[in-house]
């Protein structure tokens, strides 16, 4: 049986990102954190903003996050995501201290089920055999 979906869209692993997606694919958050100052920084580079020059490490992450803002999407932005519409992007803050963006998984997509500043914990979906992406759900 053929279809006339089109095809998915997925990430580009970027050699700085590569711990990243390999995390997410065992079921692990990890971001970077500059090995002078502590200073945790989210997305993955590969130079610390901390210190110019300093060196980075790869620490596994809490998973815990809040709420800092979110949209819900009625339109999708590819027609491969026309059947998860709607849903739920947001940005999170994480225990840690970087934002990040998310979707928010495991609750309605409506404003009512959401409050700026609620508990999050982090989820996995796999999109691919290559991709899982960290989602977050209610605490």
């Amino acid at each position: 049986m053929t279809t006339n979906a089109p095809a998915r869209l997925e990430p580009v692993s970027q050699p700085e990102s590569d711990q990243y997606w390999e995390g997410a694919r065992n079921g692990e958050l990890w971001i970077q954190r500059d090995k002078t100052t502590g200073e945790y920084q989210f997305y993955p580079r590969a130079h610390s903003l901390a210190t110019p020059g300093g060196e980075l490490e790869w620490v596994k992450a809490s998973g815990k996050a809040t709420l800092h803002t979110f949209g819900i999407v009625h339109i999708p932005p590819h027609p491969s995501f026309a059947g998860d519409i709607p849903y739920i992007t947001a940005i999170v803050e994480l225990q840690e201290g970087p934002k990040m963006a998310a979707n928010i998984v495991g609750v309605d997509p409506d404003p009512d089920n959401l409050t700026i500043g609620m508990p999050l914990k982090v989820v996995f979906t796999e999109i691919s055999d290559d991709y899982t992406l960290p989602n977050f759900t209610p605490a």
